[in-house]
């Protein structure tokens, strides 16, 4: 909470030599948090907070001696005052500033707790206090607040409702680019990415090695920093040769196997801490992200595995490259419980995508928690855009996570032991049913990956599966005659026709086996359908008083044509390969005059849907020579067909 600016009573001091800031109390009358334009002594009003006073009780008063209260604790002590200003100092790239890392976490950490179990302090309270300016308040707040989380084990709103108070508020920090800052990280969002870490076991300094911390993040010592358990983020190392040794060569031999051979080379000093360091800790596979500076030679070696997945500075990857990165990053981790080590040119920017990238699809960060975390374990990660990037794609990145969890609970419910697979042979039938779902012959493709889905094998179908229903065929991409607007019902009448299709003239016979009415014993079924075509287009269609059963005969065949024009061919195939429709009515229906109308010329090229264009059937030997040649596109030879019931009567347009 903040206190008023008011010291003990009776408290000499001059005032001009010290001022003191706004003071928030962290731990009740125990740890506060202050900023002073000038080192604080015990001479500096501290403002304790007044004990309220309680009224007397009506024994206490009555009694003729009382006892005398006698003031203990702070606030009749001075506080003990403690700065880090000057001793844990942010390394800064350009205008960034903070936060500041787990090194400096630890050594704060230790530095407080010998304050506290000291016993000349044990009635004092601690004031931890930084300079008046934005940028120190902001790393002295931040500082404190994660002691709270790591060291305390507080939760996050515990830890940043102190510091909620501060006034002015606490500046946010910014990324270590050379431009104007565009994206902000504050003291809350280090805060909540620090405490989901350590709720995630990603990091604790009951573990950590602060020696080791501390050398290896030099420049001159391999500049790397372990950002979780599993992941290394480092500058690259630089030694010459650059490209791959052969095995032949005479330097291959010369090359160490193991980190005890590693000192014998004449190697880098950095790069020697490097391939020291990977090949004690585990690490199974370093990526790197920039141009080639040294010999990957060097990593396979020692057993570590290297994979170049370059992009340009300053710039952010594509999400298919992220996307491996993450299958083959989680694959090291879960199932070969190896560690990865990523890196670009510095180790900031083109590393803390990926290795973010990841973090946020594992475990769930928010980009600035992660962002934030990443700079508290090495400062400067994620720089520019980059930020930006991380922000629009968090929830993509999510989103893999949930659908991999999905994928393997779906796998997990599938049965263990394999089922049987029967083979179905669909030539008897001459038709293909609806194709099953794939079995022991191999596993459809995702969505978005379905270029060889349409050639699966169908003949192998589940047990488990129902059969597929009988003469149910598959679609094609015709019409179907059956939904045309035009079309006329399914004829029943002659259920045994064989349907005979040429494909060289493209004609279309149908033979029934029964006689149709009015065919004399003797007369072929093709001379009788013409003899009906002729004798209807010449008289109106025959008036019958007699309630007789009534067949009406829709014909439509096409003849073998030549065109001039090889364009219109592929038109020509669609329109010669109808089927003549059969349409069989009842007896007792309604008996309604039909007149056929005459047909007028049908100029070149017109066809208007299924009655639009009208072919006469006819065999080889009976087609005249006028009829090959293509006069007036398809010619029709009869408009309307009438029937006795209505049903079936169509128009020629």
């Amino acid at each position: 909470m903040s206190l008023p600016a008011a010291g003990p009573p009776g408290a000499s001091l001059p005032a001009a030599t010290t001022s003191y800031g706004q003071v928030i109390e962290y731990i009740q009358n125990r740890v506060y948090l202050a900023a002073y334009t000038h080192p604080p002594n015990e001479h500096t009003r501290f403002p304790y907070p007044a004990a309220p006073e309680k009224s007397p009780s009506k024994r206490t008063s009555k009694s003729p001696h009382r006892p005398v209260p006698v003031a203990t604790g702070p606030k009749v002590h001075p506080p003990f005052y403690f700065t880090v200003d000057d001793e844990l100092l942010y390394n800064r790239f350009h205008a960034d500033f903070g936060p500041l890392h787990i090194g400096h976490l630890y050594r704060f950490a230790v530095l407080l707790h010998e304050i506290l179990g000291d016993p000349k302090n044990e009635d004092r309270g601690i004031v931890f206090w930084s300079k008046p300016d934005s940028r120190s308040r902001a790393n002295a707040a931040c500082l404190l607040a994660c002691y709270m989380i790591v060291v305390q084990n507080w939760p996050p709103h515990l830890a940043l409702a102190p510091i909620a108070q501060a006034e002015p508020p606490l500046m946010p920090f910014r990324d270590a680019g050379y431009s104007q800052a565009d994206f902000s990280i504050g003291v809350q969002d280090v805060v909540y990415g620090v405490w989901k870490a350590k709720e995630e076991g990603l990091v604790g300094l009951r573990d950590f090695r602060l020696d080791e911390y501390e050398r290896y993040e030099r420049v001159d010592q391999g500049d790397f920093n372990w950002l979780t358990p599993n992941f290394i983020a480092l500058a690259s190392p630089q030694h010459q040769p650059i490209a791959p040794i052969p095995t032949t060569s005479p330097l291959y031999a010369t090359l160490p196997t193991d980190h005890h051979a590693v000192k014998k080379p004449t190697l880098p000093d950095p790069f020697k801490n490097v391939l020291s360091h990977f090949s004690q800790r585990n690490v199974g596979l370093v990526v790197r992200l920039n141009s080639e500076l040294y010999s990957p030679t060097y990593f396979t070696a020692l057993g570590i595995n290297h994979l170049d997945m370059i992009f340009d500075d300053g710039t952010c990857p594509p999400l298919h490259m992220v996307k491996k990165f993450i299958r083959l990053a989680h694959e090291m981790i879960t199932v070969k419980n190896k560690a990865i080590a990523v890196h670009c040119k510095a180790g900031l920017g083109r590393t803390g995508c990926l290795i973010g990238a990841y973090l946020i699809y594992r475990y769930g960060f928010t980009a600035n928690e992660i962002i934030a975390y990443m700079r508290f374990m090495r400062p400067g990660m994620v720089v520019g855009p980059q930020q930006h990037w991380l922000h629009l794609n968090q929830g993509t990145f999510r989103e893999w996570w949930w659908e991999d969890i999905l994928k393997e609970k779906l796998a997990a419910a599938l049965p263990s032991t394999p089922t049987k697979s029967i083979r179905r042979s669909h030539a008897s039938i001459g038709q293909t049913a609806t194709p099953p779902t794939a079995s022991q012959s191999g596993k459809r493709s995702t969505l978005g990956e379905i270029n060889h889905n349409e050639t699966m094998p169908t003949n192998n179908v589940d047990e488990n599966l129902p059969a597929p229903t009988p003469g149910q065929p598959r679609k094609t991409s015709r019409m179907d005659s059956r939904h045309h607007q035009y079309a006329r019902a399914a004829s029943n009448a002659f259920n045994g026709n064989v349907v005979a299709e040429d494909p060289d003239n493209q004609i279309v016979e149908m033979r029934s086996h029964r006689r149709s009415q009015g065919q004399t014993p003797g007369e072929d079924q093709e001379e009788w359908e013409l003899r009906v075509l002729n004798r209807r287009t010449s008289s109106r269609s025959p008036m019958s008083s007699e309630k007789k059963r009534a067949v009406s005969y829709t014909t439509t065949t096409t003849t073998s044509t030549r065109y001039s024009t090889t364009g219109d061919d592929e038109a020509l195939q669609e329109l010669t390969s109808d089927v003549e429709n059969w349409t069989n009515h009842d007896d007792h229906a309604a008996e309604k005059p039909s007149r056929p109308k005459t047909p007028a010329s049908v100029k070149s090229g017109s066809g208007s849907g299924t009655l639009g264009v009208a072919k006469m059937r006819g065999s080889p030997l009976r087609r005249s020579a006028e009829s090959r040649e293509v006069k007036s596109g398809v010619r029709k030879t009869s408009g309307r067909v009438g029937s006795a019931t209505g049903l079936a009567s169509s128009r020629s347009r």
